[in-house]
């Protein structure tokens, strides 16, 4: 379908517009996730634990470069939505160019260090020697693959920014059935092609990522759209520091979020540890439940932030108030829905992962702890979300990294201290309820009394 005009829009709901950018970018999320946990399924039954263990040891390396990535495109989706409220689709390719030739060359300035020190990197880590050659091996081509992977990501969140999430979808469908068929056959050396072992996945990530990049082009040349790859958008494809800078500057408080979750939950899986393997495994279980009831919410504050982003673009102020509470109300209904099933089925989805009747029943019942803090997070992610559209980005961030790096650990080991091992769990929709209260303070008290000036 063609892209509206500024003056032919079809007039929609609001609530409307926001399911249909929403219902394409949880299923990518839920498609991104799914994909990867069925490739280390292939990695673990066809080449056994060793080599799982190796492919493991990699992905908190990873998953360190791939947040700042996802901070730039926070900032991107926001910037580019602002352009493309005014409809100004110069301004939306020259953005997006700069983001995404920023993009490149932060992947290749990294893939190549990576390459090269990817033994000390994996010592570092603490990688087992058993399986250190497989994982310098395996993280040496996925170090190869950066380059690319950053444009996939960058190109999405440029294309969300304009209100496309369909095209991000139909890219990952086929990044995932080229990765989900060529991964087997690599590392078995099916179909007349080379047996890579453990290195397999890795080489069908590369091959996979530039195909799905090749497609889109194709798709978006195909369709006229405002980012097709034509020589127009080349053009723009250069360091522009003016739209450069206020990129890195709203993506940066999202890169740090997500790292410092991650350091988080690591010193709280510290204090699980030490009640024996058994909550070790339940721990895993919970998080990878989690992990999908979180989806909504995060896809939630996306669309709430480049709504709002265009609404500021197009000047229409007073939208925003209605994107702030339809993206409540949208946590409310699909969040917490999702929450309630997860409660009242918690043993069978945790039955999934693991089979242990003991550790099920201790899995599930931590759930009912914990489900409830991705509700509250979605709330508070749509008041930061809503605030960052505008470009105000230090008090947010500073209030959620504070809950994050100063509430969270302490809670889990005060809490642990009288309830054991479910009080570590309670410290998480503890830490967000405190998260959600000084957001909205804020958001209510001094941000609303602010002028809303458009960054491009």
């Amino acid at each position: 379908m063609p892209e509206p005009s500024a003056q032919h829009s079809p007039v929609r709901p609001l609530w409307r517009t926001f399911l249909v950018f929403l219902g394409p970018l949880v299923l990518t999320n839920m498609l991104h996730a799914l994909s990867g946990t069925l490739n280390n399924i292939y990695v673990g039954q066809m080449l056994g634990v060793g080599a799982l263990a190796a492919v493991a040891s990699f992905f908190p390396l990873l998953m360190f470069f791939i947040s700042f990535v996802i901070g730039l495109g926070a900032g991107a989706s926001i910037l580019t939505g602002q352009a493309w409220g005014t409809r100004d689709a110069e301004k939306v390719r020259a953005i997006a160019g700069t983001v995404i030739c920023a993009g490149f060359v932060l992947g290749v300035a990294v893939g190549l260090c990576g390459m090269l020190l990817a033994e000390p990197l994996m010592r570092l880590l603490g990688t087992p020697a058993d399986v250190l050659p497989q994982a310098v091996a395996y993280a040496r081509i996925m170090m190869a693959a950066l380059p690319l992977m950053f444009v996939s990501m960058l190109v999405a969140a440029a294309l969300r920014g304009v209100g496309d999430t369909v095209t991000p979808l139909y890219s990952l469908v086929v990044s995932s059935a080229i990765t989900l068929m060529l991964t087997p056959a690599l590392i078995r050396g099916w179909l007349g092609l080379p047996a890579l072992g453990v290195t397999g996945g890795a080489w069908a990530t590369l091959v996979s990522v530039t195909v799905a990049l090749l497609w889109v082009a194709w798709h978006l040349r195909r369709r006229g759209r405002a980012l097709a790859p034509d020589k127009d958008f080349w053009r723009h494809v250069r360091l522009e520091p003016k739209f450069l800078k206020p990129v890195v500057r709203l993506g940066i408080p999202t890169g740090l979020f997500f790292i410092t979750g991650s350091v988080a939950d690591l010193a709280l899986l510290r204090l699980v540890n030490g009640y024996g393997s058994h909550a070790t495994a339940a721990w895993g279980a919970v998080s990878q439940v989690m992990a999908y009831v979180q989806f909504p919410a995060i896809s939630i504050a996306i669309a709430a932030s480049v709504l709002a982003a265009q609404a500021i673009g197009a000047g229409r102020l007073q939208q925003i108030d209605s994107v702030t509470r339809v993206g409540l109300g949208m946590n409310i209904a699909i969040t917490g829905g999702l929450a309630l099933v997860v409660l009242v089925f918690a043993r069978a989805i945790v039955s999934l992962f693991i089979t242990d009747p003991a550790i099920v029943g201790l899995a599930a019942g931590l759930l009912h702890i914990t489900v409830w803090a991705s509700l509250i997070f979605g709330l508070a992610s749509v008041f930061t979300s809503v605030m960052r559209a505008s470009g105000t980005v230090l008090v947010p961030t500073i209030i959620s990294l504070a809950c994050l790096g100063l509430l969270l650990f302490p809670l889990g080991w005060a809490f642990s201290q009288t309830f054991g091992l479910r009080g570590i769990w309670m410290s998480y929709p503890a830490t967000y309820a405190v998260a959600l209260l000084l957001q909205t303070t804020y958001f209510f008290l001094v941000w609303k009394k602010k002028p809303i000036v458009k960054m491009v």
